[in-house]
């Protein structure tokens, strides 16, 4: 397969930049992937469509202000840190700008020498470093203070409440992007899919340097995703099990979540619980485990998140949803519309 074999038209107008309100208003695409009907409903409707017994995935991560500006000690250059991983109390996995100028020994200061850090080590060439930070005090507390939320390069607009890129259901610090088909949910919501009969059962995955990395090779099987971590507990694993067992669907709230059931689900169709880092890259051919059903926003041209969708649902399939999204003026990416794939 081409990347290229990925590719569709987007007109720059229909991304969106600003989320809707109430969260639940925005749009939903319900596509039947048994008869290739397309629906076109209001998310708060997504109710009408999950059955008592079911489960609904989501994943509980929360989005940190992972993005630091501040200057490079001594020249006084600015430098840009995007925060991706915490290896140990100070020490962080970073994209950082300009990656030539911040080499291993480089120091930087930020908030007028609240945070201090020092290049350790190069990781990547595309501005991946290791960097130890220098603090007095609670490191989550200064980066609360000095950072801001790291919106996704396509949005140009400034975001007025910083927590409207978590989900409501946020928890475990860790991210350096939001999943953000789980954006559209409110508690009221959710509460109103408990009371019909659905487990809302949450699982973790950190989202990390794949959000940002596009697909740069000609052809899929070259692309090497970068490992994220994850967590499905045993309480978790047992609930996904039950709703299967009483013939129930497991009904995945975005793509990070549909990863890490693939990730820890046998071809037995048993979930098991477990933790550590996933690279699980899912292109058409690619066989599912766990998922029955997913909630997901509409991706990037050329994607690994549209090849996701594309492996689930087929990829002429797919393309023609989002042709179909585009003439009806969808709003696309990470505040946009939503589709239910069932």
């Amino acid at each position: 397969m081409q990347t290229s074999d990925f590719y569709y038209d987007l007109p720059q107008e229909l991304i969106a930049q600003t989320p809707v309100e109430p969260r639940d208003s925005s749009r939903l695409m319900v596509i039947h992937r048994d008869t290739g009907v397309r629906e076109h409903r209001i998310f708060r409707d997504v109710i009408d469509y999950l059955n008592p017994g079911d489960a609904l995935v989501i994943n509980n991560t929360r989005t940190i202000p992972a993005r630091l500006i501040g200057h490079k000690t001594g020249t006084g250059g600015v430098v840009e840190f995007l925060l991706l991983r915490r290896r140990d109390y100070d020490t962080w996995e970073a994209l950082v700008r300009p990656g030539k100028r911040l080499q291993p020994g480089a120091q930087c200061e930020f908030g007028e020498g609240a945070l201090r850090a020092e290049i350790v080590e190069r990781t990547s060439d595309d501005g991946g470093r290791l960097v130890k930070f220098h603090f007095d005090g609670v490191f989550e507390e200064i980066l609360d203070r000095l950072g801001t939320m790291p919106l996704p390069p396509y949005i140009h607009e400034k975001l007025e409440d910083p927590q409207r890129y978590n989900t409501v259901y946020a928890k475990t610090n860790g991210s350096a992007a939001t999943p953000t088909a789980g954006l559209h949910f409110t508690p009221e919501l959710l509460e109103r899919i408990r009371r019909k009969g659905i487990d809302v059962v949450p699982v973790l995955l950190h989202v990390g340097l794949g959000t940002f990395r596009p697909v740069k090779v000609r052809d899929v099987s070259e692309h090497v995703m970068h490992t994220e971590y994850y967590e499905v507990t045993q309480d978790a694993a047992d609930r996904l099990n039950a709703a299967r067992a009483r013939g129930g669907r497991i009904v995945c709230t975005g793509t990070t979540s549909v990863r890490t059931l693939e990730t820890v689900t046998g071809e037995d169709g048993v979930v098991r619980a477990g933790a550590g880092y996933t690279g699980i890259f899912i292109t058409p051919g690619v066989p599912f485990h766990a998922t029955d059903a997913m909630i997901t926003n509409f991706h990037l041209p050329e994607s690994t998140l549209l090849m996701l969708v594309s492996a689930f649902m087929g990829r002429e399939e797919a393309l023609a949803a989002y042709r179909e999204a585009v003439e009806k003026k969808y709003r696309f990416f990470s505040f946009g519309d939503a589709c239910l794939i069932l």
